[in-house]
């Protein structure tokens, strides 16, 4: 899978008990990640709770500096003020940090990462590398491979966001409350703002003047970074949908000139990352339980914009948990450890990293 070019770290996982921490877990030991010695981190709530990971069953304990001492690799996603503050002792221990959390995104000296679309900035980290929100990730895995057919002038996303973006209680408040109404109960939500069974709601981030919440926020600066197109206009409307851990996403794209459906599904056949899932006799496009638990993005429905000579639609599935989150940040812990990037560059971190604020 990849070349290892230094001797395996050690590596902790701090935010270990969470959704996302027990899929870094089991992404660790299911891609056979070369490491030398595994730790699991989280607050002092969780600390003495035991996770498998191959074969063993291995203790959580309480993030400290003391048990951060002699890491060479954190996988972090316990939220941006742990993030925050236990960044600079990272640093002074010299290990690398790859962060779930948005404390770090916008960032110009930290690189904000998706294996398949910018890998090479990457290499490029003083210390820190940024992993972007679920939404993006999967957003800019089909905008890339678009690019190439022509620049992009304008994107317009709406998502449909699961309960596993809110995190494990969320998710176990979906399945609670899902059977209260089946039940015939009145569902009550103390995790989310409003319950979520056999219902939807607009994302519930703070709200900015503009009228934007912070998640449609994030979708437009974090693409704008990680395609390096500082100018690009987006718009994005997010949606929390009674769905457990997989996100969709309605995309219709405009491009500088014409580019056809069959060009662009040619395109994202062959990216990496993107599975292509077209039915058209049988409407059959991708739905969450084709991606639920998988490593792709399934995209389909691609189509000319009959509104505009110049646009096209789409439509994406992605597991938020894995692609969303975990995979992501996996996969970039592998490329630094393949291609020997761990220690910081000495190259001036913010150079490739153009970020416009709307």
């Amino acid at each position: 899978m990849w070349l290892l070019t230094i001797c395996p770290p050690t590596v902790a996982v701090l935010g270990a008990t969470g959704a996302v921490g027990r899929e870094l877990i089991l992404l660790l030991e299911q891609r056979d990640f070369p490491l030398a010695n595994l730790k699991l981190l989280a607050s002092s709530r969780s600390a003495g709770t035991r996770l498998p990971f191959r074969g063993e069953q291995l203790m959580v304990e309480e993030v400290s500096e003391s048990t951060l001492a002699g890491v060479d690799l954190v996988l972090a996603s316990a939220g941006g003020a742990i993030s925050r503050q236990w960044a600079p002792i990272l640093a002074n221990h010299g290990a690398l940090l790859i962060d779930n959390s948005s404390a770090f995104r916008m960032d110009p000296q930290v690189p904000l990462v998706v294996p398949e679309v910018n890998l090479a900035t990457a290499s490029r980290h003083q210390g820190i590398i940024a992993n972007p929100n679920c939404t993006t990730i999967l957003l800019v895995l089909a905008l890339a491979p678009l690019q190439c057919l022509a620049p992009l002038r304008r994107v317009v996303v709406s998502t449909y966001q699961s309960a596993s973006g809110a995190g494990a209680q969320a998710m176990e408040e979906l399945e609670t409350t899902s059977r209260h109404v089946l039940e015939g109960r009145q569902p009550k939500s103390r995790v989310l703002p409003y319950p979520l069974a056999f219902n939807l709601f607009l994302h519930n981030s703070p709200l900015g003047e503009n009228g934007y919440c912070e998640e449609e926020l994030k979708m437009l600066r974090e693409s704008r970074k990680i395609l390096g197109q500082p100018h690009l206009r987006l718009s994005a409307t997010c949606v929390r949908v009674p769905v457990l851990r997989a996100h969709a996403e309605a995309v219709n794209v405009e491009f500088d000139s014409p580019v056809s459906a069959e060009a662009a599904r040619w395109a994202l056949g062959e990216a990496p990352g993107v599975a292509l899932i077209e039915d058209w006799s049988n409407n059959r496009f991708p739905m969450p339980n084709d991606v639920t638990g998988g490593d792709a993005v399934a995209v389909g429905r691609i189509r000319q914009d009959l509104s505009h000579p110049h646009g096209l639609e789409l439509w994406l599935c992605g597991d938020q948990i894995r692609k969303g989150a975990a995979l992501n940040g996996v996969q970039i812990a592998e490329a630094v450890v393949g291609h020997g990037w761990m220690k910081p560059s000495p190259a001036p971190p913010n150079q490739d990293f153009p970020v416009l604020q709307p």
